[in-house]
């Protein structure tokens, strides 16, 4: 008689979820994922991003929380600081999405061009089309208020789509209540 071993049971397929079926204990009421982003680096934000949209789509609740580094992702391309360590932090961190850098290779910016290149070649999405999906879904982008405070960047520096700030309670809250939380 042979039985069956885990390694030999079929592995469930994600494309075998039909559409909406990231439901919770309550079939009325969504699965939920929160997620911590603290790095502003390309590679790391296409995880973010991709995942969200991912999650969003199969109909999960997605709550986004970016602090420190990973505020570059909300941000538009403007200079931000009031105070003089502000305005340099603004200065050597400025930019938006676009002008994150891979956390590997960069090569001096060498290395955002030719992921990108490489990326296009093979109809990725870019940076800026996945944030924007994100909001289109409905994916809830929220920045960190005391990251916010420390690298004086005010909510009016960031684009179109991201709530008010909030504080790492209304986090906590939001991943006490998630299924799945994840920290990028």
């Amino acid at each position: 008689m042979h039985m069956t071993t885990e390694s030999e049971a079929p592995a469930p397929s994600v494309e075998a979820l039909p559409v909406g079926a990231a439901q919770g204990a309550n079939p009325d009421e969504p699965k939920k994922l929160a997620m911590v982003v603290m790095s502003g680096d390309m590679d790391k934000l296409f995880g973010a991003f991709i995942i969200a949209t991912g999650a969003a789509a199969m109909g999960m609740q997605v709550t986004m929380f970016f602090t420190f580094w990973g505020l570059r992702a909300l941000k538009k391309n403007v200079r931000t600081g009031k105070t003089l360590f502000g305005r340099m932090l603004g200065v050597m961190y400025g930019g938006d999405i676009t002008k994150s850098n891979p956390s590997k290779f960069s090569f001096g910016g060498m290395g955002r061009w030719m992921f990108g290149k490489m990326m296009g070649a093979h109809n990725i999405a870019k940076l800026v089309e996945l944030r924007d999906l994100a909001i289109e879904l409905g994916v809830d982008l929220y920045g960190c208020q005391m990251s916010m405070d420390v690298m004086e960047i005010p909510q009016e520096a960031f684009i179109d789509g991201v709530k008010e700030p909030v504080g790492v309670g209304f986090f906590l809250m939001k991943a006490q209540e998630a299924d799945i939380q994840l920290f990028i």
